[in-house]
């Protein structure tokens, strides 16, 4: 099983921005779609964005316009950059292929808050 590690994530004002990372043990992006997911407390996990094997994106409304997944084979690396942070997006965020599996990793917490 391929392991994904989270990283990037922090504490970060209104209108902030961070950019996640998330490191593949070996090299699979060339081939999988992935994703990166969200779980706010008290809520269920959601899609967030997803890069396909061909390099398209796609983005959930609620982040459209402000967040770029983007994607460094070589380093087996899966990216999220996140501008214009607004409260709302303080969650846990994980990667995951798109559409998910059952193994997710730990995530790495986002929390906007001034």
């Amino acid at each position: 099983q391929v392991q994904l590690v989270e990283s990037g994530g922090g504490l970060v004002q209104p209108g902030g921005s961070l950019r996640l990372s998330c490191a593949a043990s070996r090299s699979i992006f060339r081939f999988l779609a992935m994703g990166w997911y969200r779980q706010a407390p008290g809520k269920q996990r959601e899609w967030v964005a997803g890069i396909n094997s061909g390099g398209t994106t796609n983005y959930a409304d609620s982040v459209k316009g402000r967040f770029t997944i983007s994607r460094d084979v070589a380093k087996n690396t899966v990216y999220l950059q996140m501008n214009s942070l607004k409260p709302e997006d303080t969650a846990v965020y994980y990667c995951n292929r798109w559409p998910p599996n059952d193994y997710w990793g730990q995530g790495t917490q986002v929390t906007v808050s001034s």
